[in-house]
């Protein structure tokens, strides 16, 4: 097997691993990357301090306390930083205390939506000059390629309000999380994390050629996602195998991470590392991590590079994992497997309301998987070896004049104009490919979207339903499977015919990337340290301001107003991505699309949720919070987006009811917006959409740090009327930090800082 896990404790000793175990292992904890690094940025008491930085070692006593993190750069795109910035604004603040970069890589197209998005951009360049931030117009950059560029730093932290937040390859423990995780840091306060559990992934050997950064990085994906194990958890990458990989080949793995739902990676930092500082101007920012010669991981992942085959992550999750090898051996068995999960995923409602069937049996074509579209893109696939590598691949070979089409977006204009300079670019323009500009579109169907039925295979991050943007309520239904670059070029050579790369015999050039940041210097607007206070914002029509919410009443009032029992839900589903973004700066009309192709009546419930309803059942609203709530079984997987929970407050929700959440992001943002992340334990499920659930007592619950509130389930116009129709319920009150508890209590971030 190339990916095998342990799941107990295991200890980093004299560069080796393993699970023979000294006394108190845990005390060896502190020897780890990510110890050093929280450390170093925890304002709070949760350590315990020497002199000596590196020798701190766990206070038993304070080791459940949440750490106090400061982070020492932020980033945001234009999906999320107009309504940043207009909460901070409301706030009082008056400069970005730290290095704030505003990159514009995901509404980039400006006839979406009318003059909507430029309109963002104008307003983002406004903020940048007026608070001090740094500003990277469109087509430039996509954020992480950027941060990756211009802000990452070995030892460093960085947070984004983006998911795909990883810099673990550079020496940068970095984390993607919601809006409002970004506007306390902002307003100099602090993230609050229990220490997380580290688990060591210990790479050795090198990959075979033809297998990419992607294909490794759905190896551990495909190992650890549905399990759990690396949930919520920091991946400490160490291990013989590193010296093995260029950095980019590095950064395209710990970009994936993201997908295993762990909280962040960091990766041993070496020679490659400080060379990649040099060529880009910042020897200063490299310095050597590495784990202490004693250290203690809560598991590991084991890694044999060697044996890593070209992978393709099929429809509908980066972690529906096979080998190319294997899908084309057994070709059938495969596809109409992923035909009855995709059936199934119809029939749930998933993906819309399509009238006809998910089919991809007819792309079976003389026993060979024909695709219609290849896209190399992105902060995942726009990186310089990875379009080199394609290139060689393609060279002197053409990808046909029929369906098929590839697409290549650089992750930035350095990377663009490396490749024409040592012409990687003119070699692919000849075979047909197209290259575009440094843009996150076809990441979550906002630019090259395939046709109804079509199958694309793309170097990008996920492959979640609707992501690509098909429309099912209008019966357009397409697939996405993730590859490497390489086996896309390899794919692209044969036609259309699904190829692993290592089936050719390819002479791979070394190419070496020459950075030049002239482009920014000439373009980016870096206002970090020169906030002009005196200049106004510039507001477009489409931008609005957050309605006024009301803090928690002592009671509250729930009406269910969607009940999904999918085993995962995507933050995609909850609110889509797509052209439907472009309203990101007016929450009133963004809600509009909450729920919209998972559950098209959800929208026109949760309005009918008001205090007139309440007052008709008997309860006073000036004692009862009043609101909507939606259950699923595990809410939150993939985008940090904080719109999956804003829509839900816009239309009136107040709590959401889960087995589990996906991911700690998507719990962040409900409690950053003021509602209850409740869990219920209960086998059966004992309330279905229309019921009404009365949860007592719940602001001293809150208050007073209980576990679990009581909470009553009634159905018809009056349901407290029949005894009978009364269902008594417990509802778990999750973990909550002081701060958290206080948000919830006050109704929302904004009030939180508006009653300090």
């Amino acid at each position: 097997m190339s990916v095998k896990l342990i799941k107990t404790g295991v200890i980093f000793k004299d560069s080796e691993l393993t699970e023979n175990l000294p006394e108190n292992p845990e005390q060896y904890k502190s020897g780890t990357m990510a110890y050093k690094i929280l450390s170093g940025h925890n304002v709070g008491n949760a350590f315990m301090r020497s002199a000596d930085y590196g020798s701190e070692r766990i206070n038993p006593f304070l080791a459940n306390q949440p750490l106090k993190i400061k982070f020492d750069a932020l980033a945001s795109h234009d999906i999320t930083y107009v309504g940043i910035i207009q909460t901070v604004r409301a706030s009082g603040m008056s400069e970005f205390p730290v290095p704030y970069v505003l990159t514009n890589c995901h509404n980039s197209l400006g006839a979406v939506g009318g003059t909507i998005n430029e309109d963002d951009h104008v307003f983002g360049l406004s903020a940048a000059k007026k608070y001090g931030g740094i500003f990277v117009p469109a087509h430039l950059a996509v954020i992480h390629t950027y941060m990756r560029e211009m802000m990452s730093g070995c030892g460093k932290m960085i947070l984004g309000s983006d998911s795909h937040t990883r810099y673990g390859a550079l020496g940068t423990l970095a984390i993607g999380e919601g809006g409002p995780e970004i506007v306390k840091q902002l307003l100099s306060r602090t993230y609050d994390i229990v220490l997380p559990e580290i688990i060591a992934v210990h790479l050795t050997g090198a990959p075979k050629p033809g297998v990419g950064p992607q294909d490794v990085a759905l190896a551990i994906i495909g190992a650890v996602f549905k399990n759990g194990f690396a949930k919520n958890k920091i991946l400490e990458f160490i291990g013989g195998g590193i010296k093995n990989l260029s950095v980019e080949y590095r950064n395209g793995i710990d970009v994936m991470t993201t997908e295993t739902t762990c909280l962040s990676s960091i990766w041993v930092t070496d020679g490659e590392v400080k060379n990649y500082y040099i060529n880009h101007g910042r020897p200063g920012e490299y310095k050597e991590i590495k784990p202490e010669n004693t250290a203690y991981y809560d598991g590991a992942v084991l890694v044999d590079l060697s044996k890593i085959e070209c992978m393709i992550a099929m429809p509908f999750h980066p972690s529906n994992v096979y080998s190319i090898n294997e899908v084309n051996a057994n070709l059938k068995d495969i596809i109409n497997q992923v035909e009855a999960d995709g059936n199934s995923i119809v029939r749930s409602g998933a993906l819309g309301t399509p009238s006809n069937k998910y089919k991809l049996s007819d792309k079976i074509i003389n026993n060979r998987f024909k695709v219609e579209q290849g896209i190399i893109a992105g902060c995942a696939g726009g990186l310089f070896d990875s379009i080199c590598a394609a290139s060689d691949i393609l060279k002197n070979k053409n990808i046909g004049a029929d369906e098929f089409s590839l697409s290549i977006y650089p992750g930035s204009q350095p990377v663009n104009l490396e490749i024409m300079r040592n012409g990687v670019a003119a070699e692919l323009l000849k075979t047909g490919a197209v290259l575009r500009s440094a843009f996150c579109g076809p990441c979550f169907g906002a630019d090259n979207i395939p046709a109804n039925g079509a199958f694309s295979i793309r170097h990008s991050t996920r492959n979640f339903p609707n992501r690509e943007g098909s429309k099912p309520n209008n019966n357009q239904i397409a697939s996405v499977a993730l590859m490497d670059a390489r086996s896309i070029a390899a794919t692209a050579a044969n036609g259309g015919f699904l190829t692993a790369a290592t089936e050719l015999d390819i002479n791979y050039q070394d190419y070496k990337f020459n950075f030049d940041g002239e482009i920014y210097k000439n373009r980016v607007y870096f206002g970090y340290n020169k906030a002009q206070k005196n200049l106004d914002l510039k507001f477009g029509p489409n931008i609005a301001d957050w309605p006024e919410f009301k803090s928690l009443n002592e009671d509250m009032l729930l009406k269910v107003c969607s009940v999904i029992t999918d085993e995962v839900t995507t933050t995609d589903e909850l609110i889509p991505s797509g052209e439907t973004s472009s309203y990101r700066s007016n929450p009133y009309k963004l809600a509009e699309f909450t729920l919209s192709r998972k559950d098209p009546e959800y929208v026109a419930r949760a309005k009918s949720v008001t205090e007139d309803f309440a007052r008709k059942l008997g309860f006073e609203p000036d004692k009862t919070t009043v609101g909507s709530v939606i259950f699923a079984n595990k809410p939150g997987d993939g985008s940090a987006r904080e719109q999956a929970a804003s829509c839900q407050k816009v239309l009136g929700g107040a709590a959401n009811i889960a087995r589990e959440y996906a991911t700690k992001r998507y719990r962040s943002n409900l409690i950053n917006w003021g509602m209850l992340p409740f869990i219920y334990e209960g086998q059966d499920l004992p309330f279905q959409n229309g019921d009404y659930i009365h949860v007592t007592g719940l602001r001293e619950a809150v208050k007073n740090k209980e576990k679990s509130v009581c909470a009553y389930i009634g159905r018809g116009e009056r349901p407290y009327e029949n005894k009978a129709d009364i269902t008594e319920i417990i509802l778990q009150i999750p973990e909550l930090t002081d701060d958290e508890r206080e948000i919830i209590l006050a109704g929302c971030l904004i009030n939180y800082y508006k009653n300090k």
